[in-house]
């Protein structure tokens, strides 16, 4: 990606004189894809209302970067450096939900994880990987320090579990850590009573059911170990009872591109599946949804963790940290036989005491994370926490393809 010219900065020394809003504090949100664009946006109304600070953007390491991605951060209507002007401000505060970039940039960094959590294992081994391997958790010395300091000032976990990993881990990174809970699934909770609002938006009937079949990404996700997940779906469930939502993990779409992907599922989207763009809210989809059938990606867990149905399309063997939501869901969830009839198995995939395990799991502070965040946020800007009420926004409407 060839890197943009410069633009005027209203966190840039040199473009102070430009001004309207002078002595600023200045927060430089990093995206690096739109999975860990999605998490900060939860972060930012926490800081709304606020006149001592002024937000810009940047996509890091744009090199790697995907044109959706650069759409989904234009669309926010906010000031975008390009990454080489970026790399030279210094700021206040750097908001990541990924660690690219983040030893790039000036300025006290607040890390967050971007999906269900930090300490989950990753479900694929690499190429040639030896015996002394083992599943990253993301809570590794080797991605948490750099040249023997600990690369973020603050590490927000959304579970004491992760305290415990961490201190095992990266010892040194236990006084940056503070245990936040996960304000996802605070937001998600938050959007419950307007449900039917998020149906109308995605044009379900009343007489209808949506079933939301979702897939992370790789070779052992829902979509990787069913090519034909969709149009199997779609044949078992009569369209006069069911709707069918599809949502494909982001690096789907980055990976293969957006018509690869309309090729490939061009029987189903015929045949009346409703397809999630990209940079859509899945936490709408959850929301409008009845059942869900998915795999061990965090789309899963929180669809578990807001009560949902869900069927596995997985089978069972990805490596999973214990007492996760995704090792939660493995154990206690049913499972999708695609070999026998999908409606009778979308009937009994209630399964009693799962949600409020799934929910202990995924967060030790439920509907506490935007106000430990926002007080965590302004000890490293320095300033005074502001006294209005802190906000739980609930979640935008989902986007879906055109037909």
């Amino acid at each position: 990606m060839t890197e943009l010219s410069w633009v005027r900065s209203p966190v840039g020394s040199p473009d102070r004189h430009w001004a309207t809003r002078k002595g600023v504090k200045s927060v430089l949100v990093l995206i690096p894809h739109i999975v860990a664009g999605n998490r900060l946006l939860d972060l930012l109304p926490l800081l709304e209302a606020d006149h001592r600070l002024q937000v810009v953007f940047t996509l890091a390491e744009p090199w790697e970067s995907w044109r959706a991605t650069d759409d989904f951060v234009n669309a926010l209507g906010g000031i975008v450096l390009p990454w080489a002007q970026a790399r030279r401000g210094e700021y206040d505060l750097v908001l990541a939900a990924s660690q690219r970039g983040i030893d790039e940039v000036a300025g006290p960094v607040l890390l967050i994880p971007h999906g269900g959590g930090f300490g989950q294992y990753r479900p694929w081994r690499p190429p040639g990987a030896g015996n002394g391997w083992s599943p990253q958790i993301g809570l590794e010395a080797g991605q948490l320090m750099r040249e023997g300091r600990v690369r973020a000032d603050s590490i927000v976990l959304v579970h004491d579990r992760e305290m415990d990993v961490l201190a095992e881990t990266c010892p040194r990174a236990v006084p940056a850590a503070v245990v936040a809970g996960d304000i996802a699934l605070d937001r998600l909770t938050a959007s419950l009573p307007f449900r039917d609002h998020y149906r109308r938006c995605l044009g379900v009937p009343d007489d209808r059911r949506l079933v939301v079949v979702t897939s992370t990404w790789s070779d052992r996700s829902a979509f990787g170990r069913h090519p034909d997940l969709f149009e199997r779906v779609l044949d078992e469930l009569p369209p006069d009872r069911f709707r069918v939502l599809g949502v494909l993990h982001p690096q789907i779409w980055s990976h293969h591109g957006a018509w690869q992907i309309r090729s490939w599922l061009a029987d189903s989207l015929r045949a009346g599946l409703t397809l999630l763009r990209p940079e859509g809210s899945w936490r709408a989809a959850l929301i409008a949804a009845d059942h869900v059938i998915g795999d061990y990606g965090s789309v899963t867990g929180y669809a578990s963790g807001i009560g949902k149905p869900v069927l596995l399309a997985v089978d069972g063997t990805q490596p999973l940290l214990p007492g996760t939501p995704s090792a939660v869901i493995a154990e206690k969830a049913p499972r999708w036989d695609p070999h026998l009839p999908l409606v009778p198995q979308l009937g009994e995939a209630e399964s009693p005491g799962l949600a409020d395990r799934v929910r202990a799991s995924l967060s030790s502070r439920p509907g506490r994370a935007g106000s430990i965040l926002r007080t965590e946020m302004y000890r490293l800007l320095g300033l005074a926490e502001p006294a209005r009420k802190v906000p739980v926004s609930p979640v935008r409407l989902a986007e879906v393809l055109p037909c």
